[in-house]
């Protein structure tokens, strides 16, 4: 039996690595699927996978998260076509590394508006319908660097770690209407953009992972589904760490 069956779940940032391999595990789940990216086409070649691995075509939207109308269009759409929004798996996300002290004013707002913002603004738009449902799960991607900080990043440690927090105090207001709010903290998993990362970057990452390798999307798209399903009922306000134990 599939775990989301007919379950409708909206995915920021699905045209690639960690959003693309959660849009793949939930169809393979039975879910309807409204997908949402910065450009349509950037969307094609999940929706190809999705036609390879024998689903029917998700939904594609095209929205800047931190625009509160066009996020509203990418639920009125989900609302309108396919009548409900169960799942909300918040991905969109970008870096803009520096240190302190050279870091634009521009960096640091387009990556809080992007990882942060873009977030406040889906759950907000979605948890109308899911209140009046009565049902809903809201999965945020954060990171581990929400959690640990790391130099050069601290406008993308600020909204890992604002989102952690956005998910625990919304998880707190939601949970009588029966709407779970939870966080997943990837550690370093291999996408686009670890792959900007030098060898000698990688090799002394690899030392602070305990289980030796990197992570795969998958890895982190199997703890989405674990969360999206009824598997994990009882679990709200949390933040699941999926890095290879390099923070335990």
């Amino acid at each position: 039996m599939t775990k989301l069956k007919d379950k409708v779940a909206i995915i920021t940032g699905a045209s690639r690595g960690i959003g693309q391999a959660i849009a793949l595990a939930f169809a393979k789940e039975g879910a309807k699927l409204v997908l949402s990216a910065s450009a349509l086409e950037n969307l094609q070649e999940t929706n190809r996978l999705l036609n390879e691995q024998g689903c029917c075509d998700a939904i594609l939207t095209q929205a800047n998260v931190s625009i509160g109308d066009e996020v509203n269009q990418v639920i009125k759409k989900a609302l309108d076509t396919l009548g409900k929004v169960d799942i909300l798996v918040n991905n969109a996300g970008r870096t803009k590394d520096n240190l302190l002290a050279l870091m634009p004013e521009s960096d640091w707002d387009d990556v809080l508006s992007t990882n942060l913002k873009g977030a406040f603004l889906f759950m907000k738009a979605c948890a109308r319908p899911m209140v009046k449902q009565r049902s809903g799960v809201i999965i945020n991607i954060a990171s581990i660097i929400g959690i640990t900080g790391n130099a050069g990043q601290a406008n993308y440690a600020a909204s890992k770690a604002g989102l952690i927090a956005l998910s625990k105090s919304t998880a707190k207001e939601l949970c009588k209407r029966n709407i779970r709010v939870n966080a997943i903290a990837p550690g370093f998993i291999h996408t686009r953009m670890t792959d900007k990362l030098s060898e000698q970057q990688r090799q002394e990452i690899l030392k602070l992972i305990p289980l030796g390798y990197v992570g795969e999307p998958r890895d982190v798209a199997e703890a989405a589904v674990f969360l999206a399903s009824d598997s994990s009922r009882y679990i709200t306000g949390q933040v699941l760490v999926v890095d290879g134990g390099m923070i335990t």
